[in-house]
């Protein structure tokens, strides 16, 4: 069957397919510790389920405007004022199907075929793909473990004439590094020298922050920044509403128009009862946010106390988002049940295989050397998890 051209530039998700593989294992009766999901495992809070029941009673059913109803545009944009400094108005924002497809819409409506858009690595796997589909040309700019996995200004300044677009994602995935306000800073000076580059600021993980670091936004810090930049944020991470499909994008109102445009040819609207609950999110009670930061923290406390007692395995200390990166180059080279481990792609699949424990191989994110660990489990999965963990780095061979 031919296909169009364009399909051959993409690869399939890494972390949905080994989520199926993990899933089609438990579905053969094997008990399979995921750690590779990348979705919290609270429920939706009770108060908004609640109000999307109401907005279904109501016949809150039918085709809404495209950038979103009235009420939760208002609420995002009064959110953005409230929490981080950001004057955005109501017709400054668009309600899109999940963050994703915020983050797509940019794409298309900033990239024109062979723009350069810079992805500091490791990345979220879905922004190398998307910046292909536009036509477009990531450019991978590389950062060190010893750095923190994040972006230097001097990176950044090496790669950026020219360039259409930096993606930046704080707190990110898959490493859960937060950038300092002083950090940004820096990095925004480099964007102020070229004034042809979009910064697209994904911060989707805002909350589940660390230690006493916090969120802190370029786009707050640099206002100049703001008449080429988009902030990308969303319903699934904070208020556990993956399924929901629900997310947001802010900036200039030409953009915004523009998405708005592509996205009444595409998906029309988000879903209407959704909207109404997202509302309920963004101005109830924020205490079930709050429980889940505090227990994501004593759980990654937990993961990261467990890896350190496997030798040759090392980790940075991640002050945010729910993922650990540790370096597991350590054991490549060594052998499994008689099989030599080759890279982070074989150790993932060994684990699934050998201990019925899923995670997602580095080279998914563009990096090489390490494993991606969610700590979004139950702490007694977390504990089976490292149990099974240290079971077959005992049973690795020289």
């Amino acid at each position: 069957m031919e296909l169009a051209r364009r399909i051959d530039r993409i690869e399939p998700s890494p972390t949905l397919a080994m989520s199926a593989r993990a899933r089609a294992l438990t579905q053969q009766g094997v008990d399979v510790v995921d750690l590779g999901v990348g979705e919290p495992d609270f429920d939706t809070p009770e108060p908004i389920k609640e109000a999307a029941v109401r907005a279904l009673r109501d016949g809150r059913t039918k085709y809404t405007a495209s950038a979103g109803i009235p009420e939760l545009r208002e609420a995002i944009a009064q959110k953005l004022r409230r929490e981080n400094g950001l004057p955005y108005a109501r017709e400054d924002v668009l309600v899109t199907v999940g963050a994703k497809h915020a983050v797509y819409l940019a794409l298309q409506a900033l990239c024109n075929p062979g723009d350069r858009v810079l992805l500091p690595a490791p990345y979220w796997v879905s922004y190398a793909e998307q910046v292909r589909l536009v036509d477009a040309e990531p450019v991978f700019l590389p950062t060190r473990e010893e750095d923190g996995f994040k972006l230097t200004p001097e990176t950044l300044a090496a790669h950026v004439a020219g360039a259409r677009a930096l993606i930046l994602n704080s707190p990110n995935n898959p490493t859960g590094a937060v950038y300092t306000p002083q950090e940004l800073g820096a990095l925004g000076e480099v964007l102020d020298r070229e004034p042809g580059c979009w910064l697209l600021s994904d911060e989707i993980y805002e909350p589940f922050v660390y230690d006493g670091a916090r969120h802190a936004s370029l786009l707050a810090l640099r206002p100049e920044l703001r008449e080429r930049a988009v902030l990308i944020h969303g319903f699934s991470k904070t208020y556990a509403m993956t399924g929901w499909r629900l997310g947001y994008a802010a900036g200039p109102r030409p953009l915004v128009a523009a998405m708005v445009n592509l996205q009444s040819h595409s998906t029309s609207n988000a879903t209407s009862f959704a909207q109404v609950a997202a509302v309920e999110a963004l101005q109830g009670s924020q205490r079930p946010v709050e429980e889940m930061v505090r227990v994501f923290q004593q759980r990654r406390d937990l993961l990261l106390s467990g890896l350190a007692r496997l030798p040759g395995l090392r980790c940075t200390r991640p002050a945010g988002a729910f993922y650990l990166f540790p370096n597991v180059s350590g054991v490549f080279g060594r052998s499994y049940r008689g099989e030599v481990v080759h890279g982070s792609q074989d150790l993932a699949e060994r684990l699934l295989d050998g201990v019925a424990t899923a995670t997602v191989p580095g080279t998914a994110f563009g990096t090489e050397g390490y494993l991606r660990l969610s700590y979004a489990a139950s702490t007694e999965r977390l504990e089976e998890g490292l149990h099974r963990l240290n079971a077959f780095w005992e049973e690795t061979e020289p």
